[in-house]
């Protein structure tokens, strides 16, 4: 069973916040529907095993995204299409997520200290950017608005991206010791 956090929870509201206010204020892209799906992808991701939540043929877990790359690609059943849409939903969501919050993981990997990392060659901003792109055109036709949200995350991915840092900067700030001390004195 799936856990999931309640809608007015104080998370979904602080990444909420400051999802809407980087991306209105920092980047001048007040693009609710943007701001939305990726303070939900933050929340998501609050449980750390959703990061991996795609399983091979086999029932094992897909970490890498060259391991997604492959399982996107295998045509499964009647639904590959639909499969296909969640693992590169998945891929786009993924990369994202590292690239935005944790950069330093993407430097650590191409670094010679990770050479043996099947990721090692994979370039996260073009696969992210690609993957959400065939989200979008898969989706083309359906009567919702997702084709037009996920063709904004791959052509905006990199805006995506510098969003994310600066919500990954607050929420840094806010763990720092004179912020928790200041908010202490304000707050109780």
């Amino acid at each position: 069973m799936e856990e999931t956090i309640p809608q007015h929870h104080p998370l979904r509201q602080l990444f909420g916040t400051l999802t809407e206010r980087n991306f209105t204020e920092a980047l001048g892209w007040p693009d609710f529907n943007v701001t939305e799906y990726l303070s939900n992808l933050l929340v998501e991701f609050v449980h750390v095993d959703r990061l991996h939540c795609i399983q091979n043929q086999q029932g094992e877990t897909v970490e890498t995204v060259v391991e997604l790359l492959f399982e996107s690609e295998v045509q499964e059943d009647m639904n590959s299409s639909e499969r296909e849409r969640e693992v590169h939903r998945h891929i786009g969501d993924f990369t994202l997520f590292i690239a935005g919050l944790f950069p330093e993981y993407l430097s650590y990997l191409k670094s010679g200290g990770m050479i043996y990392h099947k990721d090692h060659l994979v370039d996260y901003m073009k696969t992210g950017k690609r993957s959400y792109s065939i989200v979008a055109a898969s989706q083309q036709g359906e009567s919702n608005e997702q084709p037009a949200l996920f063709q904004k995350l791959s052509s905006n991915f990199e805006l995506c991206v510098t969003g994310l840092g600066f919500v990954r900067e607050d929420l840094n700030r806010m763990g720092h010791p004179p912020y928790q001390e200041s908010s202490n004195l304000l707050l109780h």
